[in-house]
């Protein structure tokens, strides 16, 4: 299937999880942050400071293949056993995006008591998700700015 592509500038992400993080102090307060890694440490880092969590944890998975194709979920680290044991009460898991919702639905099962949030939200990944901020369709590919380089851009009618 063909992606339409959908490019986020830094400003522009930075702004998403300022506008995360406000909506985050209405569901709080948090005793900590779960980062989603890869996608989820940068917006973690920005809702850390904003929400001025200091105790910080990640929950390490893969699900796409080299293709950028959904694949199997791979747990390479849980969360502490700490956290792992109060099922993630009063926590706050973050990831960039949820698009399918088959790395948060894993995650779910190891922290049901946790709040999870993401940037962004696809249709078929929203039940995964207690909050989010800006929602795409499931056709479109959300290029990160850490995954772009600076380049020119040709007009859309040429492209």
């Amino acid at each position: 299937m063909e992606h339409q592509h959908f490019q986020i500038s830094w400003e522009q992400f930075h702004r998403d999880a300022r506008s995360l993080s406000r909506l985050l102090m209405r569901q709080g307060p948090f005793q900590g942050l779960i980062a989603v890694t890869r996608g989820g440490l940068v917006p973690a880092a920005i809702v850390a400071r904003e929400l001025d969590l200091r105790r910080i944890d990640t929950f390490c998975v893969t699900s796409y293949d080299t293709g950028n194709s959904p694949g199997e979920v791979n747990i390479v680290k849980e969360v502490s056993s700490e956290i792992g044991q109060t099922r993630g009460e009063g926590m706050l898991i973050i990831d960039d995006l949820v698009d399918t919702g088959t790395t948060l639905r894993v995650i779910r099962q190891f922290l049901p008591k946790a709040h999870v949030a993401t940037l962004y939200a696809k249709p078929l990944g929203r039940p995964f998700v207690d909050t989010f901020v800006t929602e795409f369709e499931q056709a479109i590919w959300v290029d990160f700015p850490w995954d772009l380089g600076l380049g020119f851009q040709a007009p859309l009618v040429k492209g």
